[in-house]
């Protein structure tokens, strides 16, 4: 177990050298590659590969660095704010779910396999009712995969456990969904497709959805921190009636409100994380993480909304930078589950919890 810090400093070296790979500055690229197939760049992903990032979370036995959640989430939320679309989060989901060479292969970053669990979009838990698997094939549906274009394959759950399915296999179909931001999700139909099963715990595969949304709320968290700070820059330099607009004291107080949202969402955030990285309990980890997700979802829109009314009409321009923020915490707020979904986790744990 690492000393606090050692823990501090591990978090402050993954940061800096996070920022240097993705300067949050710098959203060319982003840009460049919005409502395009598959929607992120092959050479930067290998890159975020051979950095280790992708085992950062995941035990040495499992060929990841050993390290925990405050460190994965310290890493996203770089990532948040650089806005960068490669699918980090799913593709250390599958990895959670695979093992031996595979898993291998998907940490190297030269293979990419991503998870297709959900057969309900309003549902959090991973689904599995309508997928069958029978005789090495599967037939079924799933939805919502996050830049699905650029799989290589995809684990599929079944009753019967996981199911790895080429993307390039007969009966696999892919339904290209666009979304808010420009990327995309996508929904995977298979028909009598060639199956590989392996082996699937329910516990393992509950810890790692919950790292999923634990991950995906730190994404936000960074993007949303990102936005603020370009309103705040905006307030300073804008002037208006003769002065700058960041004077005025009504703009001041929805500046400070949006402050305060963010401080509560990152208190829940580290609160989860130091949870998770403690080893408590299934029940008392999962309403940590529920309700760190559930203040995300609704705060990263709101603070992303509001920066964008803050910057008044230019903010609603495709040019002006914090509109991109909008539009992530719009396609994210509801991945890994919705606010809604959460807290109805999160109110069925506290009985359980009293308890205990």
């Amino acid at each position: 177990m690492h000393s606090s810090e050692e823990r501090l400093e591990n978090i402050r070296m993954i940061r800096d050298s996070a920022v240097a790979f993705a300067p949050a500055s710098e959203l060319a690229r982003v840009r460049g590659l919005r409502y395009q197939v598959p929607g992120f760049d092959g050479a930067v992903w290998r890159e975020m590969a051979d950095n280790g990032w992708l085992g950062l979370s995941l035990p040495e036995a499992q060929g990841g660095i050993g390290l925990g959640m405050a460190e994965y989430c310290a890493l996203l939320e770089v990532f948040g704010a650089a806005l960068l679309p490669e699918p980090f989060v799913p593709a250390v989901l599958a990895a959670r779910l695979l093992d031996g060479e595979q898993r291998a292969a998907q940490l190297s970053g030269e293979r990419l396999l991503l998870p297709a669990l959900q057969e309900q979009v309003d549902n959090l838990e991973a689904t599995e009712g309508g997928t069958r698997l029978h005789n090495g094939k599967v037939r079924g549906r799933k939805l919502c995969i996050p830049m699905a274009a650029g799989a290589d394959g995809f684990l599929v759950s079944t009753p019967d456990g996981l199911a790895l399915v080429d993307a390039k296999a007969p009966g696999v179909e892919l339904e290209i969904i666009t979304t808010q931001d420009g990327g995309h999700f996508g929904h995977l139909h298979l028909n009598n497709a060639p199956a590989e099963t392996l082996p699937l715990q329910a516990q393992a595969l509950s810890d790692a959805l919950d790292e999923a949304a634990l991950g995906t709320a730190a994404y936000l968290l960074g993007a949303a921190e990102q936005a603020f700070t370009l309103t705040l820059d905006y307030l300073r330099t804008r002037k208006q009636f003769g002065q700058t607009i960041g004077n005025f004291q009504a703009l001041q107080h929805r500046a400070v409100d949006l402050k305060l949202q963010l401080a509560l969402w990152r208190a829940s955030l580290e609160a989860a994380a130091a949870t998770c990285d403690a080893g408590a309990p299934a029940t008392q980890r999962r309403a940590a993480v529920s309700r760190a997700k559930a203040r995300a979802a609704d705060a990263a829109l709101l603070v992303t909304r509001q920066a964008v009314q803050l910057h008044g009409a230019i903010g609603y321009t495709d040019e002006c930078d914090v509109g991109l923020y909008l539009r992530k915490a719009m396609t994210l707020a509801n991945l890994y589950g919705s606010s809604d979904q959460h807290r109805r986790r999160y109110d069925a744990c506290m009985p359980r919890l009293a308890s205990a």
